[in-house]
């Protein structure tokens, strides 16, 4: 009885451990075709998966953005994964993984599950890569044969044009975008990694650029003439024009081997700088009160610029290199300098109006009718932009065909002046076309006491129909 109960319960045994041991061979077979138990790849669960089925889930998750590029110059392009057919496979990966797997000890899962991290394969059509790159304005450059040296002249000035100096390197900037775009980078900086060189020199272009450097010595000016508010820089678009030529239009240099100037252009610059600057007798326009901007040609006030006594400061100030700012002198000086020399302190006389205002800084101060020049008897006022070059009181104006006594007087043009006139009881309206003036301007008595003590001399008459 004993000996069956041990034989029975061998048996059992037995077909217990068979059972088990052909199950568990019975997985291993099934894990040779696919992977094993509690293997996790990338986060995805693979267990019993082929690779084609686990490539499917793993590229699901897989996304480039594509890689942006800065060049030199500060420009940026962007490749994006369609233009080059950029792809993912993890298909090489997971075939390396699964031929190293050992279905059999899959039991191992059981306690300690296995979480592997794998990287794919990345391809992209290197053709349509060349393309893209061939498209980018920092790519498809000149060959270094073709990059030269030369002088420019330009509005700015002569410019050296070298394009020896940070050039592209395309070969090694090339080979810097496959390695970001097989890294999965999203950003390349050619500068940064060193995808730019300098080219050698010629023999050639080393004489340019010694030719240069001369260039470069004598238009490098920093004088700044100063009319008032207003600033004129004496800069290289002007000076490079003041190079001595010979009969064939090249430079003429010294014992020094310095660029020689040509005096009689920098001569000819101050003429032109007098035809603009110069106010005497210019045309302005002027903001009248009536809300007109009227066209004012003549007068007497103004600045006009001493053109012998610039010429030789300006000749002397470039031969020495002078860094400064440099006020002109003048052979006449109004108030104000530069092209707006009226100011915002001046008498305005309005002829067509018969009114007459004073303005002290920007602010009406005194306004007025008044009478000026018979226009009937051709002693119209003159128009133009004059100045009260005078003051005087209890003055005795006399003339042909009369003497008047005037209590305020402020000449601004020759014997043309303001005056009161106390044998006026009316002003403004059209008395001066039939009743009017020798050709000063007549003011109350009352308003012409309030001007002569306000208005200084220097002041400007601004007069005008």
């Amino acid at each position: 009885m004993r000996k069956k109960t041990v034989r029975r319960s061998g048996v059992i045994l037995f077909a217990v451990f068979f059972s088990l041991l052909v199950s568990y061979m019975g997985l291993a077979e099934y894990y040779k075709n696919g992977f094993s138990y509690g293997t996790w790849i990338n986060g995805i669960y693979c267990t019993g998966k082929t690779v084609e089925e686990v490539n499917e889930e793993l590229l699901k998750n897989c996304s480039y953005a594509g890689l942006t590029i800065y060049d030199g110059e500060g420009n940026v392009f962007r490749i994006k994964p369609e233009d080059v057919g950029y792809a993912f496979d993890f298909r090489e990966a997971l075939q390396a993984y699964l031929d190293r797997q050992n279905s059999y000890l899959w039991i191992d899962n059981l306690f300690m599950a296995k979480e592997m991290t794998l990287l794919p394969v990345i391809s992209y059509d290197e053709g349509r890569l060349r393309e893209v790159l061939e498209s980018v304005p920092a790519f498809g450059g000149k060959s270094q044969e073709e990059r030269t040296v030369s002088i420019q002249k330009t509005d700015a000035g002569y410019l050296l044009v070298d394009e020896r100096k940070h050039v592209l390197n395309e070969e090694r900037a090339s080979e810097a975008v496959r390695e970001k775009l097989f890294s999965l980078e999203t950003r390349l900086d050619l500068e940064e990694s060193g995808c730019y060189e300098d080219l050698p020199y010629t023999e050639a272009m080393e004489a340019e650029l010694d030719k240069w450097e001369k260039i470069s010595r004598f238009q490098d000016c920093r004088i700044v003439y100063e009319f008032g508010k207003e600033l004129v820089p004496i800069d290289a678009s002007i000076v490079c024009d003041w190079m001595a030529l010979d009969e064939n239009g090249e430079f003429l240099y010294d014992e020094a081997g310095n660029i020689k100037p040509d005096d009689g252009k920098i001569e000819a610059f101050i003429d032109e700088l007098a035809a603009e600057y110069d106010t005497v007798g210019a045309i302005r326009y002027f903001n009248a009160t009536r809300g007109e901007t009227v066209a004012i040609e003549g007068g007497i006030y103004g600045n006009r610029i001493d053109e012998k006594a610039e010429k030789e400061y300006l000749k002397q100030a470039f031969a020495r290199k002078a860094e400064e700012i440099h006020t002109p002198q003048y052979i006449q000086k109004g108030w104000e300098q530069g092209k707006d020399d009226i100011g915002d302190t001046y008498i305005e006389v309005d002829m067509a109006e018969q009114m007459m205002y004073y303005y002290q800084e920007g602010k009406l101060e005194l306004e007025t009718p008044i009478v000026t020049g018979n226009t009937g008897r051709r002693w119209g006022t003159p128009e133009g932009v004059n100045y009260i070059y005078g003051k005087a009181r209890n003055r005795v104006l006399r003339g042909q065909g009369y003497e008047s006594h005037v209590n305020f007087w402020m000449p601004v043009k020759g014997n043309i002046g303001i005056h009161d006139a106390a044998w006026r009881s009316e002003y403004g309206g059209e008395i001066y076309k039939t009743n009017g003036s020798h050709g000063c301007i007549n003011t109350p008595y009352e308003a012409m006491g309030k001007l002569y003590d306000m208005a200084e001399i220097g002041t400007p008459v601004v007069m005008f129909y």
